[in-house]
């Protein structure tokens, strides 16, 4: 798979073959009923949530999942320093779009993926600071939604001729769940802003070296 190197910049990955074949510094376990998946922390962020696939359920044991929570000055640097430093893992839906004729109510994902990107890829990281520092210019008494969306590089590195083979017919997805949300929560009293939801934003992460 990637390279442990500043050149490797993304991967997309479909999710069965990711946990058949683990890349390096991941393992996975099969246990009673579910497959857990441990991760090296040293190496990597896992934003992925529990999730049930059809071969059953799947765990990242050192995931916070997709929504990750920090309370103060210190841990919201430790997150930023570890985006800026690790391969960032996170698990997006392949679905099919409003005009395609295959529509699957009871599951409208036509499959999962997970996509890797190099926080430190220089282009990677600098998008990533300068993202960073737009919409959480200030932690000090403030609360903050955070939003930090792949969609723009995952589509650039799949390209528009990409399709997933359905039923017989070839069907161009529509990417969902590309993001991962950091929530920064003050001890502030008075947190006006954060109330009435101007402190909720989000960026892009468009570079994927294409």
């Amino acid at each position: 798979m990637e390279k442990n190197n500043n050149s490797f910049v993304m991967d997309v990955i479909e999710v069965e073959k990711f946990l058949g074949n683990p890349p390096h510094g991941f393992n996975v376990e099969h246990r009673s009923g579910y497959r857990l998946v441990k991760s090296d922390t040293s190496q990597s962020c896992v934003f992925i949530d529990e999730f049930q696939s059809s071969k059953g359920k799947v765990i990242f044991s050192q995931s916070p999942g997709r929504k990750i929570t920090v309370r103060n000055l210190g841990e919201y640097t430790n997150l930023r320093n570890q985006l800026l430093a690790k391969k960032i893992y996170v698990m997006v839906s392949a679905c099919a779009n409003t005009n395609a004729k295959i529509q699957n109510k009871n599951n409208p994902a036509l499959g999962f993926y997970v996509v890797v990107i190099n926080g430190c890829h220089p282009m990677i990281r600098w998008e990533m600071e300068k993202g960073l520092n737009s919409t959480i210019s200030s932690v000090a008494g403030e609360s903050y939604t955070v939003n930090v969306d792949i969609r723009d590089a995952l589509q650039t590195w799949i390209g528009e001729n990409f399709r997933i083979l359905t039923d017989g017919e070839k069907v161009k997805p529509t990417w969902k769940n590309t993001h991962f949300t950091i929530n920064y929560h003050s001890d502030a009293l008075f947190d006006f802003p954060y109330w009435f939801g101007f402190s909720k934003r989000d960026f892009k992460i468009s570079y994927c070296g294409k």
